[in-house]
C-alpha cells in the first residue's frame, strides 16, 4: 500500500476503533466489588495489534482483569532511547440518565463521537491504535523503538496500571527514555483564528488527604464542649476557603508568555489571576496551576442522631505545585493546628522542560498540518500515568494532538455529561501523531 493510501485508511479507521472502544465498558469506581476492569477493551486491543503482525504482551496486574497490554515496533536505530506511547483504557462512572446520548453507546452523530471516554482517553487509543497499525501493516521503519501500552486503572491513580507495572515489570519499558500520553496536544484558538496547540510539560502533584478529629462521645441531648464533628467542621470550613499563595511555575511562566505575545493581553504579577480570567472557559485549568488547592470532598462521622461520635473524618483533595510539596505540608499544620490527624496518600508532581529534538518533532508535526499554529507549554492541574513513569527516569509530555473548534469547552467534557470528540479532530490527530513517529 502506497503512503498517501496507508494514511487513508488510518484516518478511516480512526473513527471506528473510537467509537468501538467507547461501546466497551471499562468503568473504574476504585471500588474492587463494583468496577468492570479492563480485560475485554486489552483483549481487544491486543487483537487489533495482532491483525497486522504485532507480537503482544498482555498482563493482568495484580488483579483478575485488570488488563494491559504492550507492542514493541522496532526502529531504525535501536541504540537510540526508546519512546514511550501510553494511554489509559478505564473510565469514570456515567449516569446515563443525564447523557444526550447512551454514554458507552459510542454514538458517530453530528460531526462527534460520543461516549464516556471520548476525550479520557479513548481518542487518543483509538489514534494510537490506528497509526500503529499503519505503520506495521505498511512497513514503515521508525527512527527509534516505539513501545506502545495500553493500560488499566489510570482514574484510580494507576495502582493495577503504570504504577503496578513500574513496580513489577520494569523489563516492559526496557531502554525507555521518553514518553507521550494524554491531555495536551490538543488546540485553543486564541485571537483571529490564531491557534495554540498545549503540550503538557508538568503536572501537579495528587495527594489525597484524610483527616481526623478526636472528641468525647456522649449523649446528643446533653452539653458538649469536645464535639468532634464541630471540630472537623471547623477545620473542614478553615481549610476549604483557606488561599494558599501563588507560585508561578516556569511552565506556567512560557504559557502566560507565548499567550501574551499572541493575543496582546498582559499578566501583571499584581493580578494574574484576574488576567487569566480573562482566558474564559481555559481560565479553570490554567487558574488551577497558579496555587495549590485543597479541596474537601467528603464527610464521615457517626452511626447514630443522638450519639455525639468519638471521631470524625474528612477527606480532602489537594493538589500541588512541583516543589511546592514541604511549603504546603507546614502551611497545612499551622492552619490546623496538632488536633487535627492528617494522614496522606499521594503521587508526586512531575515537571520537564519544554526543549529537545522531541519537542521539535511535536512542532513540526503540528505545524505541518495546521500552518501558523503555535505550540506552547502548559501544566495540568490534574494527575496522569506520567507520575509513575517519571520513576524509571522517563521524560514525559502529553501529546495528543487534536485541532479543536474555537467553541468548544473542551476541559468541561473531562469526566463531564455528553463527553464527546470531533471526527475531524480524530482524523487530524491521526496524521498529527503519524508524522511526529516517524520523524521523532
Amino acid at each position: 500500500m502506497d503512503d498517501v493510501a496507508g494514511l487513508r485508511l488510518a484516518q478511516d479507521e480512526v473513527v471506528s476503533l473510537t467509537s468501538e472502544l467507547i461501546r466497551i465498558d471499562t468503568t473504574n469506581t476504585g471500588d474492587a466489588s463494583t468496577l468492570v476492569g479492563e480485560r475485554a477493551a486489552a483483549e481487544w486491543v491486543a487483537g487489533k495489534l495482532a491483525e497486522v503482525g504485532y507480537e503482544t504482551t498482555y498482563v493482568e496486574s495484580g488483579a483478575k482483569g485488570r488488563g494491559n497490554v504492550f507492542a514493541r515496533l522496532e526502529g531504525a536505530d535501536r541504540s537510540r532511547g526508546a519512546l514511550l506511547v501510553h494511554g489509559h483504557l478505564d473510565v469514570v462512572p456515567a449516569d446515563a440518565s443525564e447523557w444526550s446520548v447512551h454514554p458507552f453507546s459510542g454514538a458517530v452523530q453530528d460531526g462527534y463521537v460520543w461516549g464516556r471516554g471520548a476525550v479520557d482517553m479513548k481518542d487518543m487509543v483509538g489514534m494510537t491504535l490506528a497509526v500503529a497499525r499503519r505503520l506495521k501493516r505498511d512497513g514503515i521503519v521508525p527512527p527509534r523503538d516505539i513501545v506502545f501500552a495500553f493500560l488499566a486503572d489510570e482514574e484510580a491513580g494507576g495502582l493495577f496500571g503504570a504504577k503496578w507495572l513500574v513496580e513489577n515489570r520494569p523489563e516492559l519499558f526496557e531502554g525507555v527514555t521518553e514518553a507521550i500520553s494524554e491531555v495536551g496536544g490538543f488546540s485553543i484558538t486564541l485571537k483571529d483564528d490564531v491557534r495554540a496547540y498545549l503540550v503538557e510539560t508538568a503536572e501537579k502533584g495528587v495527594h489525597w488527604l484524610k483527616l481526623r478529629v478526636k472528641g468525647t462521645a456522649g449523649h446528643g441531648s446533653m452539653l458538649h464542649r469536645d464535639n468532634a464533628v464541630t471540630k472537623l467542621a471547623e477545620a473542614v470550613t478553615k481549610l476549604g476557603r483557606h488561599r494558599f499563595p501563588i507560585v508561578i511555575r516556569p511552565s506556567v511562566r512560557e504559557f502566560l508568555d507565548g499567550v501574551s505575545e499572541i493575543t496582546g493581553l498582559d499578566f501583571p504579577d499584581d493580578d494574574i489571576e484576574g488576567a487569566v480570567g480573562k482566558l474564559g472557559a481555559l481560565s479553570r485549568m490554567i487558574g488551577a496551576t497558579l496555587r495549590d488547592t485543597a479541596n474537601p470532598t467528603m464527610l464521615s462521622a457517626g452511626y447514630k442522631t443522638n450519639v455525639i461520635p468519638s471521631s470524625a473524618e474528612a477527606t480532602v483533595d489537594c493538589r500541588i505545585l512541583p516543589g511546592r510539596e514541604e511549603a504546603f505540608d507546614r502551611e497545612l499544620a499551622e492552619l490546623l493546628g496538632p488536633d487535627v490527624e492528617r494522614e496522606w496518600l499521594g503521587l508526586p508532581a512531575v515537571e520537564t522542560t519544554f526543549d529537545g529534538a522531541l519537542v521539535d518533532a511535536m512542532t513540526a508535526s503540528i505545524t505541518a498540518e495546521d500552518p501558523g499554529a503555535r505550540v506552547l507549554p502548559y501544566m495540568l492541574s490534574g494527575g496522569t500515568d506520567a507520575k509513575s513513569f517519571q520513576k524509571l527516569g522517563i521524560r514525559n509530555f502529553g501529546f495528543a494532538p487534536l485541532r479543536l473548534p474555537a467553541d468548544l469547552d473542551f476541559s468541561a467534557l473531562f469526566h463531564g455529561v455528553d463527553e464527546r470528540v470531533p471526527v475531524d479532530a480524530l482524523q487530524f490527530g491521526v496524521r498529527v501523531l503519524d508524522r511526529f513517529l516517524r520523524n521523532s
